[in-house]
């Protein structure tokens, strides 16, 4: 039959095996800012469980007060976790102040009012208020989709805050549900905790795999110079949007461009001053852009726009937002400055490019050739089947102008 102290032992183990997972995460993702708090969570468990041993055996009250301090200290740093890992603030304050009360009511109740049930209140209390921190961040929609690993810590915080609520009132109904002594129930009731505790942790470790896989992801998908999308994130997004233009029949338009001169500038000023010209047009053609547009780089001096529910209308008018950045930026350089022109080859999608991107991408290129053909630093846009010449500017001009209506008597 198991009894208390063999299973505070094995708390003890257990635990220390976990703070050896969770140190060996923190060293080999020095990013996940997380895993630094809860390592330090799991490390405090063992003297917890080592001090309410100390009870078990010695009787003294001491070592139950240092168990209860070091114990909420764990908790209060495995929600302080929690935050860090969604971006915010950890609470060091409310952290200090949960354990400063706890610590004080416990010895409050064993030395000025010796009363056993609201030892195990205040206990309780101070468990429960970061353990609820903890179920509200991991729970909280307001994050985004949430993960399994998330979830399943929500759910057995909960859990653990519900043992605790059930051991508080049995202490108060005058049940026997101190942990220093040992006990059929007392041996179920910190088993379970084991198992809650353990599994709360194993939680937090799938919470930081799907944002460590998710971030591995999100970097397969961008341009490591720029940082906006790169090709197979690109050719994803028009797959996409080809699907939905077919099902919806509404259009979207695709921009390809190219930067003029890009291999003057590498072999004049250097591959870094190429580098430097890549990263200020993007940052130039993204302040340009409307919510929802896509902004990939495809490779070397070339990028692509992707224009959701767009016509050929609003494909023109960021075409030309983009070069009147570009002239104005150029206009203002000076010395060692090296100024950027662009070209730019505008097609929209039609029904007969179905779902098939690279169609609409070969309508781009073809629409980008005819603006380096008349002279560069402009765009063009596609019209017509895919061996008909693109417009010029100055067509495009022609082209988008509203016409005037004819009178039906003059006909």
């Amino acid at each position: 039959m198991l009894n208390v102290p063999t299973l505070w032992t094995a708390f003890v183990v257990n635990f220390l095996a976990l703070g050896l997972i969770w140190a060996y995460v923190m060293r080999s993702y020095p990013n996940l800012e997380s895993a630094r708090f809860w390592t330090a969570s799991a490390l405090m468990c063992p003297p917890a469980a080592l001090c309410a041993l100390a009870h078990f055996y010695f009787g003294s009250f001491a070592p139950l007060l240092a168990a209860a301090s070091v114990m909420t200290s764990a908790i209060c740093l495995a929600a302080m976790g929690v935050e860090r890992f969604y971006g915010r603030k950890a609470s060091w304050r409310l952290s200090a102040a949960v354990v400063g009360l706890t610590c004080a009511s416990i010895a409050f109740f064993v030395y000025v009012y010796d009363n056993g049930a609201l030892r195990i209140l205040c206990y309780s209390l101070g468990q429960a208020v970061p353990m609820a921190v903890i179920a509200r961040l991991v729970l909280d929609p307001r994050h985004g989709a949430i993960n399994p690993g998330a979830r399943l810590a929500g759910v057995l915080s909960i859990l653990i805050i519900a043992v605790f609520a059930v051991r508080t009132a049995g202490a108060f109904i005058g049940a026997d549900v101190s942990f220093g002594r040992s006990s059929s129930g007392q041996a179920a009731a910190v088993l379970l905790l084991i198992f809650l505790s353990m599994s709360l942790n194993f939680g937090f470790l799938l919470m930081a795999v799907d944002r460590l896989r998710n971030e591995v992801a999100d970097l397969a998908l961008l341009d490591d110079l720029t940082g906006v999308a790169n090709r197979r994130h690109l050719m994803q997004r028009l797959t996409e949007e080809c699907a939905r233009a077919e099902r919806s029949g509404r259009p979207f338009a695709l921009l390809v461009i190219d930067l003029d001169g890009f291999k003057l500038i590498n072999d004049n000023h250097g591959h870094a001053a190429g580098d430097a010209c890549l990263q200020h047009f993007t940052l130039m053609a993204q302040t340009r852009l409307r919510p929802g547009d896509m902004l990939a780089r495809t490779g070397g001096d070339e990028f692509c726009i992707v224009l959701p529910s767009s016509g050929m209308s609003e494909g023109a008018m960021i075409a030309r937002r983009i070069l009147q950045v570009c002239r104005d930026d150029a206009e203002a350089c000076a010395g060692n400055d090296v100024p950027i022109e662009v070209s730019i080859g505008v097609a929209e999608w039609t029904h007969d490019v179905a779902a098939f991107p690279d169609r609409l991408m070969a309508r781009a290129d073809q629409a980008l050739y005819a603006a380096k053909r008349d002279g560069k630093n402009g765009f063009a846009v596609y019209q017509g089947d895919l061996d008909a010449p693109a417009l010029a500017p100055d067509s495009i001009e022609a082209m988008l102008a509203p016409q005037p209506r004819q009178d039906a008597a003059a006909e």
